[in-house]
């Protein structure tokens, strides 16, 4: 199965306050918050929502192909990423921009405030997909995460055009499009990707309620935090899919992205869609266990073992056959 990852592409710098953002809160002054926060600690490390995803599907043994816009100094970044199995020939490289930014701040109840400098990424509007379904043959699966919002909208509607089924993954930029924009970007997904708080939102900016998005989605899924994740599809019961107990927690950033890369490998892979939530679980879980998006290992062994413990035999044997992680 031959799947497409589309997003941002971005170096992450990621902060840590000692306190709660909530403690500095005066709920009769939100209307003009003016707030500075000394952090403990910075790391610099990679991200942006696509090249985690498509990283975390590598490591599966997966060879997603990367589609998304960077600076000059991507050169390193993209050995890194082909090391892990990932398909590059489809980033752009822009000759004035550098690559992208993410500047997240985490405190102490894993509440985050973050800003985004989009760089090169804006240049991501002028990518077509059809150069890049005729290299590899043709696509499978497109997934539209967050990006430059044109981007996001024209890879949508390039999708429709085309007759190639789409994943529609807002999530940060809920905020920013407008209510019509992701009535577009939902509308005819195969799969539609958020977690608990943004389903709400997507239901308020689009004015439609679950069932109506699930008339228009061929399957919903939603994660939940700590309580798993839930999936969801028109005249179907859901499916409430357990999360994996993780060894400790380190930062959040990058977990969503990764519970998709589960979803997706598992996914190409042909099994169910609870198996699909399994594997992405367990995945993300990873990430919350190391501080940045990429900076966790799979071995094969100790997957396999977590995933046993955390969904039992009978769903490990369906899973075991696949998984062919980066690490031995």
């Amino acid at each position: 199965m031959r799947i497409a990852v589309t997003g941002s592409i971005a170096t992450d710098h990621l902060m840590t306050f000692p306190g709660s953002f909530g403690d500095q809160l005066i709920a009769e002054q939100l209307d003009r918050v003016s707030l500075s926060f000394l952090v403990d600690d910075l790391q610099i490390r990679r991200g942006g929502c696509a090249a985690n995803i498509a990283f975390g599907m590598g490591c599966l043994g997966l060879t997603p192909i990367l589609v998304g816009a960077v600076g000059s100094d991507f050169a390193d970044y993209r050995s890194w990423l082909e090391r892990h199995g990932v398909d590059c020939d489809s980033v752009h490289v822009s000759e004035t921009h550098h690559t992208a930014r993410f500047l997240c701040t985490t405190d102490e109840h894993h509440n985050q405030i973050a800003s985004f400098y989009t760089g090169a990424m804006a240049e991501a509007r002028n990518i077509e997909l059809q150069p890049t379904a005729a290299r590899v043959g043709a696509l499978d699966l497109v997934l539209i995460s967050p990006n430059d919002p044109d981007a996001m909208l024209r890879h949508t509607d390039e999708c429709r055009q085309r007759g190639i089924p789409f994943a529609a993954d807002i999530s940060q930029q809920l905020a920013r499009m407008a209510d019509e924009q992701i009535r577009q970007l939902v509308d005819g997904a195969a799969y539609l990707f958020s977690n608990d708080y943004e389903k709400g939102l997507i239901e308020q900016k689009t004015g439609w309620s679950d069932e109506e998005i699930l008339d228009r989605v061929g399957v919903r899924i939603t994660t939940l935090g700590p309580k798993g994740a839930v999936i969801a599809r028109r005249g179907e019961p859901s499916i409430q899919v357990a999360p994996a107990p993780e060894l400790g927690k380190a930062d959040p950033t990058g977990v969503g992205d990764a519970f998709r890369a589960g979803f997706l490998s598992a996914l190409a892979w042909g099994l169910s869609l609870e198996r699909c939530g399994q594997v992405g679980n367990l995945t993300a879980t990873h990430v919350l266990e190391r501080v940045g998006g990429q900076e966790y290992e799979l071995g094969q062994r100790s997957f396999m073992e977590r995933f046993t413990a955390a969904y039992g035999a009978e769903a490990a044997a369906e899973v075991a056959g696949h998984v062919k992680c980066h690490y031995a």
